[in-house]
């Protein structure tokens, strides 16, 4: 391919590259056998979250020797590098998921220093596990460079008993098998079965569900989400995606010319329509942030509010990740979002084009399976219902999808666990009752710290069959596998003196998911006098390192649980220094 000429003299990377006084700083270069010509090509970043901790991220290696080949194809000079991932399959249902949404501000942070550090002038960033995706996409935003995202794609669903199965089926098993519904040797055949390949949880947890938001944000080019981990079809799109970056480059297009209000708003309908994780509530106002834009919960919830659900994936529904790609993916969605008038057709994508531009190559239609017609949606409004009342007054999100309407409503008496690990022996030992409000407190960012996610719990409650008899509200997190009628991000946390930190056993709880209310039977006068007698934030064993640093820098669940000050306080763009 002939070589297309760059003028270096506007990127971060002449700062390495050219003039005399950057001759020591080329000798090493030469010494990773780059050539004089790749020298003064513009270096591209590829960031990957590449680790052998989990299935997720174990083909990103691979797949980025794809991205590579693209951005060398475009006269570009490629320099790969990794990041770390905290795998939450693995992190769940102990002390490790407190590593979880800290590593999502460590991801970002350290993709941003390595780039700054070495003065790449864009990058593209592959990510497989649910933190690792937004993290990577906010340090595209935090920096400005020209940025293409892609996912490393989901594992391909496992068969037991000539059924589909996931992760999720897995931690579900736990709560039969402490019920007595199944064996020690059908427990170890589902897991066995479940994970047959690499790639990210397969139902429309958090990583897909993030994967969408990456195609319909537009820094991923389009259905470049869909195709599972082990599908060698990925390498094209990595491909495609290392030769659309140096476009971008080219053309000067950058992530906050893609990264806009109203493109946040199209990935908050991506989110509801296919009934998306809840941990989207955390990450749009956290990627918003990083562009200097306010899109909080209350936005995000505003439009989940009004966006008709019409993908049937799990965990609410019947589908995985790699059916919806053979239905035509987030492509095909986003059409039917258009024919409803709820995609704004303006923005602009990594390849160059508008999203409606992108849209009128697709010609492919609603299978009426996997995506219904959104005239003909599974449920009128999104499977995700923002609430809020004076149990939670800055905000708190439920997942609904699955969820009857008249299953929307619950009300019952608290029933109050200082920690998840009391909840969960609790759970355990079937010590709660039907009608419970199960309340889990002290699990938020500052005050867990790291807002752990409870699906070992909600788990166990749906394999017990309690799913839909009990409600559980937390200040912390779920997980997007998790199902039934779960709450969660109550702000302000319990750390923070939330009114959740004044709860006590008995008092009645009202969770109404169709009109977005949550409230507890104490009035303003019963709360002021709680929070007197209140004996402050519960202790931790957090006393040093990383963990201690987030609690100290956290900011509140609902503006994204963020921990700078972003894009409205910068005083420069790193792309033009």
């Amino acid at each position: 391919m002939l070589k297309r000429p760059f003028d270096k003299t506007k990127l971060p990377s002449r700062h390495v590259t050219e003039g005399p006084e950057r001759a020591p700083h080329r000798s090493f270069m030469y010494a990773m056998g780059l050539s004089e010509d790749e020298i003064h090509q513009p270096l591209v970043g590829v960031a990957t979250c590449w680790n052998e901790a989990a299935p997720c991220n174990i083909s990103l290696n691979r797949q980025a020797q794809a991205v590579k080949l693209g951005v060398k194809e475009a006269s570009g000079t490629p320099r790969e590098f990794t990041t770390i991932t905290v795998t939450d399959g693995i992190a769940m249902g102990h002390e490790g998921m407190r590593s979880s949404l800290a590593s999502r501000e460590a991801i970002s942070d350290t993709v941003e220093l390595t780039m700054r550090g070495h003065c790449y002038d864009a990058i593209v960033g592959l990510a497989g596990c649910d933190k690792s995706l937004p993290g990577m996409m906010m340090a595209m935003v935090r920096l400005n460079v020209p940025s293409v995202f892609i996912y490393g794609g989901s594992i391909v669903p496992g068969k037991y008993k000539g059924k589909d199965i996931t992760v999720q089926d897995v931690f579900e098993a736990v709560g039969q098998h402490q019920a007595g519904a199944n064996s020690d040797e059908e427990l170890r055949a589902i897991e066995k079965a479940a994970c047959p390949s690499a790639g990210a949880c397969g139902g429309q947890f958090t990583a897909n569900t993030m994967a969408c938001v990456s195609e319909a944000i537009g820094l991923a080019l389009m259905n470049s989400s869909g195709a599972p981990a082990p599908y060698e079809s990925r390498d094209a799109y990595g491909t495609a995606s290392g030769i659309a970056v140096m476009h971008l480059l080219e053309q000067n297009i950058r992530a906050r010319d893609i990264v806009t209000r109203k493109s946040l708003e199209n990935a908050a309908r991506v989110v509801a329509c296919t009934g998306g994780s809840t941990n989207a509530g955390l990450h749009l106002p956290a990627i918003a942030h990083e562009a200097g834009l306010e899109f909080f919960l209350d936005d995000v919830c505003d439009i989940f509010r009004d966006t008709p659900y019409f993908v049937d994936l799990k965990p609410g529904g019947n589908y995985v990740a790699k059916d919806l790609y053979e239905a035509g993916g987030v492509p095909v969605v986003m059409k039917e979002l258009r024919r409803a008038g709820l995609i704004h057709e303006d923005c602009m994508t990594a390849s160059g084009r508008a999203i409606g531009e992108e849209l009128d190559m697709i010609e492919r239609e609603a299978d009426g399976k996997v995506i219904y017609p959104i005239d003909t949606p599974i449920t009128p409004t999104g499977g995700v219902v923002g609430l809020k009342g004076n149990l939670a007054p800055q905000g708190a999100i439920v997942k609904v999808a699955g969820i009857a309407p008249e299953d929307q409503v619950f009300s019952g008496p608290a029933r109050v666990f200082e920690c998840e690990e009391d909840a969960f022996e609790a759970v355990k030992m079937r010590a709660y009752k039907e009608g419970d409000v199960l309340v889990i407190r002290n699990e938020g960012p500052a005050g867990g710290p790291g807002m752990r996610e409870m699906l070992a719990t909600t788990a166990a409650l749906s394999g017990q069959g309690m799913g839909k008899k009990v409600a559980l509200i937390t200040d912390g997190r779920f997980s997007g596998a998790t199902r039934g009628f779960c709450v969660g991000h109550v702000g302000p946390e319990a750390a923070h003196g939330g009114p959740i930190a004044l709860i006590a056993d008995g008092d009645m709880i009202t969770i109404n998911a169709i009109t977005g209310e949550i409230s507890v039977n104490l009035n303003d006068e019963d709360l002021a006098k709680r929070k007197e007698a209140w004996a402050g934030p519960r202790d931790t064993i957090y006393a040093s390192g990383a963990l201690w640093k987030y609690a100290q820098l956290v900011g509140e669940t609902y503006k994204g649980a963020v921990t700078h000050p972003g894009g409205a306080e910068e005083k420069h763009v790193y792309a033009d220094l």
